[in-house]
């Protein structure tokens, strides 16, 4: 396969030629314009018959997301465990992949290896998609002479924590979706049916109902001034964003008010637990020494009060503090969680212990992501018949009253 020196501006091309024995070879590579790519590919024996660019219409806008990087793990350790070389291996998992943005950026950290960088230093190049810890288990993967090890536990790490993300998204993006649903729904009634109610009944000659009358007030404000309430909304949306992203007191308010809410709390502090016992397996059975290891678990917990209690741990460790009663200072994990990694520390087993730990919680957070579903659905329903039943009948209540009356 062709190989082709890269930068962050090259362009993706596909190409067809034939080497120096005369079979036909087809590859994908980066270059900054076609003759660079085609001269490239002269130097390495091939002559093209056809270059063209790579269509990237719609595929280009998106990202790699952090299971495409999961997977570019799993398919790495993969590749070196079967003793195929570095390069190579980002050659064929590079132009194999399907999306441009991802393609690319394989095919970059490929180049940088080439031109002498260590993977280690390659990866930090690209901070928005691999992390410290990765960096950093990399780097120890390279020194100890077991890389595709290193890469192989990467991978089953980012799995695990991301497989734990996703079922927490997956159970609140319905409610959520629900919900956004039902308003879109009550705005649609309040603008367009309630005014055809209020016209029938000024026909009525009475006194409207109490509840009648303050969804036809409800309705007149959201045809006039619903703008206005619109644009506080989304005001206030994206002043939250703005703040929460600047603001570290903010987020940590928020984060330890969300783990003191009934039936999510307990999930995210499970979720964070989980976090934190993979991620300090996964780094100390790579051989990172204790104090280090553990900057890379208080960012991986995803809570900064998570973050903030490990950091904490850290400097007591630092100072010659065992794990266990730095974590028992802290108030943040459970007893059982204390004790097993007792267990672990007393019995030269931590890493161990700690995957154990994991197992368990991420176990647990399937568990309670399931339960809150079932909870959730009768929930949602009062809600929905709330808000457009309530309508409903307020909308029909004079009509009922009518009835009577004859």
């Amino acid at each position: 396969m062709a190989t082709t020196a890269t930068v962050s501006k090259d362009t993706t091309f596909i190409w067809e030629g034939k080497d120096r024995k005369g079979n036909r070879v087809t590859g994908k590579s980066l270059a900054a314009s076609e003759q660079s790519l085609r001269a490239d590919l002269r130097r390495q024996g091939v002559v093209p018959t056809r270059v063209k660019k790579q269509s990237t219409a719609f595929a280009s806008s998106k990202k790699p997301s952090p299971e495409d990087i999961a997977i570019f793990f799993r398919q790495l350790a993969t590749m070196l465990t079967a003793g195929i070389p570095l390069v190579q291996s980002f050659e064929i998992v590079g132009t194999g992949h399907e999306k441009p943005s991802m393609q690319k950026l394989i095919l970059d950290i490929k180049s940088q290896v080439e031109s002498g960088s260590t993977l280690h230093e390659s990866l930090a190049k690209h901070p928005l998609y691999f992390d410290d810890l990765a960096v950093n288990l990399v780097e120890a993967g390279e020194q100890a002479g077991a890389l595709e090890t290193l890469l192989d536990k990467i991978a089953t790490y980012k799995e695990k924590t991301e497989a734990i993300k996703k079922k927490i998204k997956k159970a609140l993006f319905y409610p959520a979706a629900v919900l956004v649903v039902a308003v879109i729904v009550t705005v649609i009634l309040l603008i367009f049916v309630i005014p055809q109610f209020e016209s029938l009944f000024k026909g009525f000659g009475a006194d409207l109902p109490a509840f009648t009358q303050m969804v036809i007030n409800l309705s007149k404000f959201v045809q006039t001034d619903g703008w206005i309430l619109g644009l506080i909304v989304v005001g206030a949306v994206l002043g939250f964003r703005y703040f929460h992203k600047r603001s570290r007191a903010m987020r940590e308010g928020i984060d330890r008010a969300m783990l003191k809410i009934p039936i999510v709390g307990p999930i995210l502090v499970k979720a964070a637990i989980a976090r934190y016992a993979r991620t300090l397996s996964t780094t100390f059975a790579a051989g990172v020494p204790l104090v280090e290891a553990l900057n890379s678990v208080a960012g991986a917990t995803g809570n900064i009060v998570y973050e903030s209690g490990v950091m904490r741990m850290k400097d007591e460790v630092a100072t010659g503090q065992r794990l266990q009663r730095a974590m028992e200072n802290t108030g943040l994990f459970p007893n059982m969680v204390n004790q097993m990694i007792a267990v672990g520390e007393e019995s030269g087993s931590l890493d161990a212990m700690a995957g154990k730990v994991a197992d368990f919680y991420e176990l647990e957070v399937d568990a309670a992501v399931d339960s809150m579903s079932s909870l959730l659905e009768p929930l949602i329903m009062a809600i929905l018949g709330v808000l457009v039943g309530g309508l409903v009948v307020a909308m029909y209540l004079p009509i009922f009253k009518l009835g009577q009356v004859v």
